[in-house]
């Protein structure tokens, strides 16, 4: 019985160290909740305009993110010829000013719903939250690639 309970306790901690060694899969829910909850903190929302504002906020993204697939799209494969790579780097531009033009359409719809000084934390917050997150994977890396060697 003792030799049963010991190698029951045996697996479960090898179950649980493997799974301890296994990088974490990104989750976007997860990911844009936690961007939300840091946003509405370090800008000093209220539930009332976090809850008018996000929704806001969340449009934005979404229309961010189908002119990031267009990017995506075109930049996957290197034209053989200068021509083409010009016109990649054109279109790419006009992406990146149409990416642009969303975020002052929005930046402006976002002063219908808080002060200009509370849409302005609200964008320092979110550069901050992001730089956290690139440094934050960024040593995540780091530590599963010193693991594997």
């Amino acid at each position: 019985m003792k030799k049963v309970l010991i190698s029951m306790m045996f697996l479960l901690a090898s179950v649980l160290v493997c799974q301890a060694d296994e990088p974490q899969k990104f989750s976007p829910e997860k990911f844009q909740a936690e961007m939300e909850q840091f946003i509405a903190k370090e800008a000093g929302l209220t539930a009332d305009e976090s809850a008018k504002f996000f929704p806001v906020y969340r449009e934005m993204q979404q229309k961010q993110r189908a002119v990031f697939g267009k990017m995506r799209q075109e930049g996957r494969v290197k034209p053989t010829d200068d021509a083409s790579c010009k016109r990649l780097v054109q279109k790419r531009d006009e992406v990146e000013l149409e990416l642009k033009k969303i975020q002052q359409i929005y930046h402006n719809k976002f002063f219908t719903v808080l002060s200009p000084s509370k849409v302005f934390d609200v964008l320092r917050a979110e550069e901050k939250f992001h730089r956290q997150a690139f440094r934050n994977m960024g040593q995540s890396f780091r530590q599963n690639h010193t693991r594997q060697k």
